[in-house]
């Protein structure tokens, strides 16, 4: 099954992760599509089983230890005719890659909104919807250039009952690969320039045809002498003009479709090798870097002062039990969204008092702020950020550490739409090598909210992190209750404060706990 909504930000992305089972329906892949309306979306990495569906992997780093995207999503291109098997053999290649975060971008998706006349040209099947001047490629090679650099991006749903673009466009986020599939995939040079490979689907144009009926009078609910006299028209002579000629540029020509078991092998073997060489080591780089630099300008901690220093003791004591704990822990975490909030940019203004005098005071200037928690301990602290901030929006992020790499990995976020717009209060408990702080920032930057409206949160810190986040984004405000000098072999902050979110939620660390479990110092 894949789910039929895309794993990026927005309110139409997946709604939680309870044992990481998604809650929104799901569709079997190979099921015939409904081409009521175009079918882009992402396909997240799940393992299947007779009673549910469980998330299984994250998105390993997609940049470098400087924060840049290094590592641009693997994009193949399926060109061929209607009906020719196209996403049949797209679903086929995701079933065998078995990697996570795939995208399937639909070209159908990208068809120009019609103008009156030719809704009326279109209801009477004289509309040439297969001409390359039917597509808005200039939206087309935007999206797919911002997707191809790990971007997000909106894309339109297209009504094929109404000839017309929906109002809420689908949210796609976190290629690793992108299978874009069209009938004109290699007619734009632009477009061209994108695609890492190149697959033309040849399949016969009888069999075409026959498909093209069956889908057209079952989910679009035309009649056959409509059907034929759109395809004689406009569909065939159209394949013969724009369509076949450009196999020439085809890296691969699969016959016969989804049905060619050998040709889809080489496919996903050629794509597996390409990945492989695009793998990048993050977490080992930072622990590395930035040794007995001086602390950075852009972090600012807490004034330690008794009442602080004697909260510290408190919950850095093992002895501590767990209501006392999570009592000073909440005192520590409202003292810090305070203390963060004085460095939001406020203006100027003016208001009168009951009494009718002129009171000279400060107002926020800009937008509004969102919360954004690394799940699970960065969790923790949105009830203090609630408590100050009125009505503020939350959303979250899931990293964990792949115990096989070591390396950080994105399994799951939620963001408010439009969060581009907004001063982010970004949430975790600690931080020590600052892995999954970069990967959380690198998401907000990849949804275009400005590197100098985060504001990166935590009660504990350890140098390294500090160095790592800084080095990686100059522009991100730090602000800690306290930062220790040491993190040892495991990544543990020394003396630090152990697992934060075990100690506040009451569960057990593994034996073998390491900064992936959620709430270890990351």
């Amino acid at each position: 099954p894949t789910a039929d909504a895309s794993l990026g930000s927005g309110d139409d992305s997946l709604d939680g992760l309870s044992n990481h089972v998604p809650r929104c329906p799901l569709t079997p892949s190979l099921s015939p599509r409904k081409r009521t309306t175009s079918q882009s979306k992402t396909e997240p990495p799940l393992l299947r089983t007779s009673k549910r569906t469980i998330y299984t992997a994250g998105r390993p780093p997609w940049y470098n230890v400087t924060g840049t995207t290094f590592k641009e999503a693997f994009v193949i291109g399926l060109c061929g005719g209607s009906a020719s098997g196209k996403t049949t053999v797209a679903n086929k290649i995701i079933e065998a890659l078995d990697v996570p975060w795939v995208v399937l971008l639909s070209m159908d998706s990208f068809y120009k909104v019609l103008n009156k006349e030719e809704q009326e040209l279109a209801a009477k099947n004289e509309y040439n919807f297969d001409h390359p001047d039917a597509f808005d490629f200039e939206l087309l090679v935007n999206i797919l250039r911002k997707l191809k650099k790990g971007k997000s991006i909106k894309v339109p749903v297209y009504d094929f009952t109404t000839h017309s673009r929906r109002k809420e466009w689908k949210t796609v986020y976190g290629a690793n690969v992108v299978i874009f599939e069209g009938i004109l995939a290699f007619a734009n040079k632009e477009l061209l320039k994108l695609l890492d490979m190149k697959v033309f689907v040849d399949t016969d144009s009888d069999i075409r045809l026959i498909r093209r009926l069956k889908r057209d009078i079952s989910q679009r609910g035309r009649d056959i002498s409509g059907i034929i006299k759109q395809y004689n028209k406009f569909v065939k002579p159209a394949f013969e003009q724009y369509i076949e000629p450009t196999v020439q540029v085809a890296d691969i020509v699969v016959p016969r479709g989804g049905e060619n078991f050998v040709a889809l092998d080489l496919i996903v073997q050629h794509v597996h090798s390409q990945l492989e060489k695009r793998e990048i080591t993050v977490r080992s780089a930072l622990a590395s870097a930035h040794q007995g630099q001086p602390l950075p300008k852009t972090l600012s901690v807490m004034e330690s002062t008794p009442q602080v220093r004697g909260m510290h003791t408190i919950i850095r004591n093992r002895e501590t039990n767990r209501d006392e704990f999570i009592f000073y822990s909440k005192r520590l975490m409202r003292l810090l969204i305070e203390h963060a909030l004085s460095f939001l940019p406020l203006k100027s203004v003016s208001v009168e008092t009951p009494q009718g005098s002129i009171y000279e005071g400060k107002r926020l200037c800009g937008n509004r702020i969102t919360g954004v928690s690394i799940l699970r301990a960065g969790e923790t602290m949105e009830q203090a950020l609630m408590a100050v901030c009125k009505d503020i929006r939350l959303g979250k992020i899931l990293i964990q550490t792949n115990h096989d790499t070591g390396e950080p990995e994105l399994h799951y976020l939620r963001l408010p739409k439009d969060i581009s717009e907004d001063y982010v209060i970004l949430m975790d408990s600690t931080v020590s090598t600052g892995a999954a702080a970069l990967m959380a920032v690198r998401v907000l930057l990849d949804h275009d909210v400005a590197e100098d409206k985060i504001f990166l949160l935590s009660l504990l810190m350890a140098e390294m992190g500090v160095h790592s986040v800084a080095y990686a984004f100059p522009k991100v405000r730090i602000i800690t209750t306290a930062v220790d000098k040491e993190v040892n072999d495991q990544f543990h902050i020394i003396p630090g404060i152990g697992n934060f979110g075990d100690r506040y939620f009451g569960t057990d660390a593994p034996s073998d706990w390491c900064e992936s479990d959620e709430g270890m110092e990351f």
